[in-house]
């Protein structure tokens, strides 16, 4: 499971993995204040995505390219599934609505990429093949 925060909101005790995943840092905080957390600016949608979502205000869009700028860099987000997995990671965010931004975008595709990823699989079944 993954979990949101806004980073107004951060709690006392922090256990497990806590990223800041803002491409910008947030207004009003020192870097000392948010020291607990990892910074990865580049998780956050590009600054071009992000200054059109802010104009036109359309989620869907928005949410479907932010995906495509996910899918083309998984190596910014792969190393995040082990901690996702164990129920160790909280995306943090200073936007006010965390489900209706990258943050909630953000924690799907962790979600979905989890489930693809799924256990191991057992080897091929050849029971219904002649012998050799």
């Amino acid at each position: 499971m993954i979990s949101l925060c806004r980073v107004q909101q951060l709690p006392e005790a922090l256990p497990g993995r806590w990223l800041l995943v803002d491409r910008l840092w947030p207004r009003g905080f020192s870097r000392e204040q948010l020291q607990v957390l990892q910074w990865v600016p580049g998780l956050a949608p590009s600054h071009a995505l992000r200054r059109a979502f802010h104009q036109d205000d359309d989620f869907a869009a928005f949410r479907l390219a932010y995906r495509c700028e996910l899918a083309a860099q998984p190596g910014l987000w792969w190393g995040l599934l082990d901690s996702a997995e164990r129920g160790e990671l909280t995306l943090c965010s200073a936007v006010r609505d965390l489900p209706r931004s990258h943050v909630g975008v953000l924690a799907d595709w962790l979600d979905e990429a989890l489930e693809r990823r799924g256990p191991p699989s057992s080897s091929v079944c050849y029971s219904g093949l002649p012998p050799e």
